[in-house]
């Protein structure tokens, strides 16, 4: 999967989860500032991007993972090949 599938992948959920346009997310787009997302939010969007992607983003990972691009890096990076 490119990078770009895997942004759109989770601009789509991210749009899905926090109402916002899908057009309007960017990498730079801050997932707690930007989103007003709380700690619940945040693990829910974790579990969903689990089983989008099929691996597991552990605690410790999530806890680092402030913006969008973060997360597509994040993903692209543990993708299984």
């Amino acid at each position: 999967m490119t990078k770009e599938e895997i942004f759109n992948k989770i601009a789509a959920i991210i749009a899905d989860r926090f109402e916002v346009d899908q057009s309007k997310v960017t990498n730079e787009m801050n997932l707690q500032t930007d989103l007003d997302a709380d700690s619940i939010d945040f693990v829910e969007f974790v579990l969903e991007l689990e089983d989008t992607f099929g691996s597991e983003i552990s605690d410790e990972d999530a806890e680092k993972l402030n913006t969008v691009g973060e997360v597509v890096d994040y993903v692209v990076a543990h993708q299984t090949k």
